[in-house]
């Protein structure tokens, strides 16, 4: 009873709990129009002014028509944001400042659309005919801001950066006026066209806005332009005229590129085009195609350390090779009615993976990279495919979302997360695909019969034909049948250990180390230790550590992205001290000890590995004078 009384006593003192309160979330209303393939009642008048090169600020004064049926109600803006060749929602919005929009002189009220940040809706005004816009875009300035576009010597202006657009129509029915001003005595590229000149300020003919978001500029005060036939120019600007000493034979190389892409594709899906190159240490690098030009940016030294190694001369072939595959011939859910409709990126180990593929291919048929150096760069692509761990949990499919779930932010654990990978796991599919044609022909055909019939498909058509997964594997049976369906899917979806190394194999050749780097190899890591092949550790500058291989020795040892290697075996550290202690551990049974700095911390660690330096190579199967990959890899007569 006295038990009973005190509970109860206890429950009657206790505070009554209110309940928890479970609101309703209000609805995701989407008021933005959705767009329409229906003419765009008037032309956008856009100028840019590129002067302010000690500020990296655009400054944008735009003009855009007032449909009729929009005087006295609501209109939205849009700012680009899910942007070709990135894939991805990558429009840098944060950069847009000092948005002002005016009326007849009046100036009026903008709202960002609570969904949507890169929408603003405007008021317009009744009997308004016209929305007359300012704004500037500020372009970083520091790396963390992202990447540096303006340098007092050169500027890469991307209009998706300086526009806005209307919503509810196809981007491609909205026709816009460009005009630029440059800096004094600069000289600009770009597949626009000029169609008048007033000192720096340059207008350009008019075109539809989703040619005028796919035709950037580079410009810069060192300048040089070369003739490469086809209707196809190579513009390069410099950090210093110097670095636009280009002799003959590379030029020559150049030309090679395009006379060898149009003998393999057969046509130019192209009018003209414009490869822009700049050649710098400053402005930020890129790789960035276009239907009619390309954004490529690499280091200074590409004609003047030619002979040091291949370097970034992988870049162009890769990037001209998408004015066919990307531009033209493109994955159906790639095929979007404007800028704001999400991207599907299901086909990019097509886009992306037979780019690749090709890219390689035509830089050996041109002679911009060697046949040694081309099979040394595979052999490197193969084994770090067969380094990675990941592929036993993450089918490649998986990764052609990558450019969304993180755009191309440094990862922990690369080796078990995956990244891009269709592009050069796409690679070895597509050379497979070309020894199996090769195999089931008896030697007739090969892949560049299906580039031909695939990509090629009327010369001087820069428009898109999109594709399916179904239509691709038409196509193929069409070259050569085989059950490429079931062959597509299965490497498409595998969780395996290793890479795809079959399509090397059925070329001739199997993938093997040396304790000696290839001169690719060494060209390609002038900057780093890469040992991911030997004990799976790569480093930066001074020590640090940029990578280390899943369950490798190195990861078996405590290592991680981010700690300094500080001592070898109680030897300061140097990057020769490391590979020779590396190469003395080899055989043997005592690990190196490595001082390591983590954070605010030191310690030794012990990295038990005695494989020694391992480096990857090709070797020749069997005593084949000439294999069907060297064939593939020679020039088209």
């Amino acid at each position: 009873m006295r038990t009973f009384l005190v509970l109860a006593s206890a429950l009657i003192a206790a505070p009554v709990l209110a309940q928890r309160s479970l609101p309703q979330p209000l609805p995701i209303v989407d008021a933005v129009p959705a767009a329409k393939d229906t003419p765009f009642p008037g032309t956008l008048r856009l100028h840019v002014d590129t002067t302010d090169t000690l500020h990296g600020v655009f400054k944008v004064e735009e003009t855009i028509p007032v449909p009729p049926d929009l005087a006295g109600k609501k209109m939205a803006l849009l700012f680009p944001k899910w942007l070709p060749g990135k894939h991805a929602p990558r429009g840098e919005i944060e950069k847009l400042a000092g948005l002002e929009i005016r009326a007849g002189g009046q100036v009026l009220t903008w709202k960002r659309d609570p969904i949507d940040v890169f929408a603003f809706w405007v008021d317009v005004p009744a009997g308004a005919t016209a929305l007359d816009v300012r704004f500037q875009f500020l372009s970083a300035t520091d790396g963390p801001q992202g990447r540096i576009v303006v340098t007092q010597d050169m500027l890469n202006l991307q209009p998706n950066s300086v526009s806005l657009y209307p919503a509810g129509w196809f981007t491609r029915q909205i026709p816009v006026s460009l005009s630029v001003t440059w800096p004094q005595g600069w000289q600009a590229a770009s597949a626009m066209r000029e169609a008048s000149r007033d000192g720096s300020r340059v207008s350009y003919q008019t075109v539809d806005y989703e040619t005028l978001v796919d035709s950037p500029f580079f410009a810069g005060r060192h300048f040089a332009k070369w003739d490469l036939g086809q209707n196809v120019t190579l513009n390069v600007v410099a950090d210093d005229a110097r670095f636009l000493k280009a002799n003959d034979e590379q030029i020559g190389k150049h030309k090679a590129l395009v006379t060898q892409a149009v003998k393999l594709f057969g046509t130019r899906q192209f009018d003209h085009y414009s490869l822009l190159l700049s050649l710098t240490e400053k402005m930020g690098g890129i790789g960035l195609e276009h239907h009619r030009s390309s954004e490529n940016g690499v280091d200074t030294g590409y004609f003047t350390d030619w002979d040091r190694g291949p370097g970034r001369r992988n870049l162009l072939p890769h990037e001209f090779t998408h004015s066919w595959n990307g531009k033209h011939r493109r994955g159906a859910d790639l095929v979007t009615p404007d800028f704001r409709t999400p991207m599907r990126n299901s086909m990019l180990w097509v886009y992306e993976g037979q780019t690749q593929f090709w890219g390689y291919v035509l830089q050996a048929r041109s002679g911009l990279v060697k046949v040694e150096d081309t099979l040394d760069q595979l052999a490197t692509i193969a084994a770090t495919l067969d380094n990675r761990p990941a592929r036993s949990w993450r089918s490649l499919d998986d990764t052609t979302n990558d450019p969304i779930i993180t755009p191309r932010a440094p990862k922990g654990w690369l080796s078990f997360q995956r990244s891009e990978d269709y592009y050069t796991e796409g690679l070895l599919i597509w050379l497979e695909a070309d020894a199996i044609i090769r195999r089931e022909s008896g030697g007739a055909r090969s892949l560049d019969d299906f580039a031909r019939r695939f990509f090629g498909t009327g010369d001087g058509d820069w428009g898109v034909k999109p594709y399916d997964f179904a239509s691709l594997v038409a196509e193929l049976n069409a070259v050569q049948p085989y059950y490429w369906g079931s062959h597509l899917t299965r490497r498409l979806t595998e969780k395996a250990d290793g890479a795809p190394l079959r399509g090397l194999e059925l070329a001739g050749w199997k993938l093997v180390y040396t304790d000696k780097p290839s001169a690719a190899f060494t060209d390609a890591n002038r900057r780093q230790v890469n040992l991911l092949f030997s004990g799976g550790l790569l480093l930066g500058l001074a020590g640090k550590v940029d990578q280390v291989l899943w369950n490798s020795a190195a990861y078996e040892a405590g290592l991680a992205v981010g700690d300094v290697l500080l001592a070898v075996n109680e030897l300061p550290f140097s990057d020769d001290a490391l590979r020779a202690a590396v190469t003395a551990a080899k055989g043997g049974a005592t690990p190196i000890k490595l001082v390591v700095k983590t954070d605010d911390r030191v310690r030794t660690v012990e990295w038990a590995w005695t494989g020694g330096l391992r480096y990857p190579r090709l070797e020749r199967i069997g005593a084949v004078k000439q294999t069907s990959l060297e064939m593939l890899l020679s020039p088209r007569k």
